[in-house]
């Protein structure tokens, strides 16, 4: 499986919680909604249907699809950004630039071989769980490693992204005192729900571009948020609006938002976050005490049925959010995002993060919060769905 999506992340990775940046299409989509800040995908052309109509395939919506053909189309570019973190590499290591569906080169046939071989060995050895992926032999490079390497420092303790295996939960705070005693730090419930709008201006570093990009971030509650990234010559726009969420991108063409992409979409645009983490998650487990820099931080697994969980990371001495670890499923493995939120100052009573830093496995970037203005007015008109430009979309790989 040697592929990696340059192509695609320049069609459809997202940032962060701020939704929606150059780096919405740099990036990875699963990072969309992190151009935001807590509390105080992107659909693949064609993977929509109408209501009442099943979702297109994969097959059904792009030419010469031979082993992803079945999973639904919207699955597939976050597929391929799958393989490109596993494998290290761009999409042109195994397709030709702007004609993803031609079979030129060998790399593409070894991918295909190579997915079905990881199908089989799950559906033969572990009941058609997804224990093998395309990262447990790659770890980041184009060959598989079957040798050991020694390492230059200590590795870290490994645990799988459920939170570990079985055992009895770590002694210390429960998920019940760790959630209020956040909200206690972001200002409590009475400071965070006198807040109801919020506009912000800061800089993007990192990325794409690698210099200070402006950007600007407006909410409004319940959930309701919009980036806007100002390049030299376009706008990168990432949105929900309480109902559907979407990118736009190079040209004005728009792209909708689905699956775990909108789920994280709908949880950055939670205006009322520390608030509602309880009603956000139906179960909580609290996992060992990780570092987070310098300082320990306590961690909290949110469980939804049938989700990733998500990992919320509290600073042990000031009960702040300092860390999220969030996934989108694919079928052939997790896509992880990573949000870091530091530099929180106190406006109107509230605790809000001023810097946020969102990583995934191709990249990361920063956003840094210059200016914020709270309780200030915000036309519901800048939350309103574009129509589409009708340019046309980038064109898929064909896997």
């Amino acid at each position: 499986m040697r592929i990696r999506v340059k192509a695609f992340r320049l069609a459809q990775r997202a940032t962060v919680i701020v939704t929606g940046l150059a780096l919405t299409w740099a990036l990875g989509a699963g990072a969309s909604a992190a151009l935001g800040s807590p509390g105080p995908a992107q659909a693949v052309p064609g993977g929509t249907a109408p209501a009442g109509q099943a979702p297109k395939t994969a097959g059904e919506a792009f030419k010469n699809i031979q082993v992803l053909k079945d999973v639904p189309a919207d699955q597939l570019f976050p597929s391929m950004q799958f393989i490109a973190a596993s494998l290290g590499v761009e999409c042109n290591f195994c397709h030709v630039p702007r004609e993803f569906d031609k079979d030129f080169k060998p790399a593409k046939q070894t991918a295909r071989k190579m997915m079905q071989m990881m199908f089989a060995i799950n559906r033969d050895n572990f009941n058609g769980h997804r224990e093998v992926t395309c990262y447990s032999c790659h770890r980041g490079g184009t060959d598989p490693v079957g040798t050991p390497v020694i390492p230059d420092v200590e590795p870290p303790r490994s645990e799988h992204a459920e939170g570990g295996g079985p055992g009895a939960a770590p002694s210390g705070p429960t998920a019940d005192q760790l959630l209020e005693n956040y909200l206690k730090a972001a200002g409590g419930a009475d400071a965070v729900q006198k807040i109801t709008t919020r506009a912000e201006k800061g800089t993007l570093s990192g990325g794409m571009g690698g210099g200070n990009t402006p950007v600007e971030i407006f909410a409004k509650a319940p959930d309701q948020r919009i980036s806007i990234v100002h390049m030299a010559n376009r706008e990168m726009v990432t949105a929900y609006n309480g109902h559907e969420g979407w990118l736009s991108g190079p040209g004005g063409q728009m792209r909708e938002m689905t699956g775990d992409d909108l789920s994280a979409a709908q949880l950055d645009a939670d205006f009322y976050f520390p608030a509602h983490l309880k009603q956000i998650f139906s179960q909580f487990r609290v996992r060992p005490p990780e570092k987070v820099g310098d300082q320990e931080a306590y961690v909290v697994l949110g469980v939804n049925p049938g989700k990733p969980p998500v990992r919320l990371y509290f600073d042990e001495k000031s009960g702040l959010l300092v860390r999220e670890v969030r996934y989108s499923d694919t079928p052939l493995g997790r896509n992880p995002t990573q949000i870091d939120y530091a530099d929180y100052h106190e406006a109107d009573g509230v605790k809000v993060p001023f810097r946020w830093t969102i990583a995934r496995p191709g990249g990361r970037f920063t956003i840094q919060v210059d200016q914020m203005q709270q309780n200030v007015p915000v036309d519901d008109a800048k939350f309103v769905k574009p129509a589409d430009s009708g340019a046309p979309p980038p064109k898929p790989p064909s896997p």
